[in-house]
């Protein structure tokens, strides 16, 4: 299937977009803990331990720093209960849904497109081992 080029500013990089905006906002989201975070709370809110638990793998330090790093974006708010001992809740915030829905269209792609990706990494993989035999 042939592919069309866009020739709009979309991604910001174009006439009228001085600050290239779609290159920093994908620079504050190119990161795989960020978007696993912000699926689980679309599901609903959590606490920092459901949120670790559901992950799995994602160590307390980085789990911090992506939870810190989405709330100073503006995607993910944290609520203190003042009680003893400490509650926290984090949820998305408005702002936060609106990337619900890019992102499980990008996962849905990802699923659907697994196989062709590992496939072409092992091709060229192979590729790369040949020239330096």
């Amino acid at each position: 299937m042939p592919r069309t080029v866009r020739k709009d500013t979309a991604d910001g990089t174009g006439a009228g977009f001085p600050s290239r905006p779609a290159q920093k906002v994908v620079g504050h989201l190119s990161n795989k803990w960020n978007v696993l975070v912000i699926r689980r709370l679309s599901r609903r809110t959590m606490r920092y331990s459901e949120l670790r638990r559901d992950i799995g793998d994602i160590s307390q330090k980085m789990l911090t720093q992506t939870l810190r790093h989405l709330e100073r974006v503006g995607l993910v708010e944290r609520k203190v209960y003042p009680v003893v001992p400490p509650k926290v809740e984090y949820s998305l915030t408005e702002l936060g849904w609106t990337l619900v829905e890019p992102i499980d269209v990008l996962c849905t792609w990802a699923i659907e497109n697994i196989d062709q990706v590992e496939a072409s990494i092992g091709r060229y993989d192979r590729r790369q081992k040949r020239k330096e035999t």
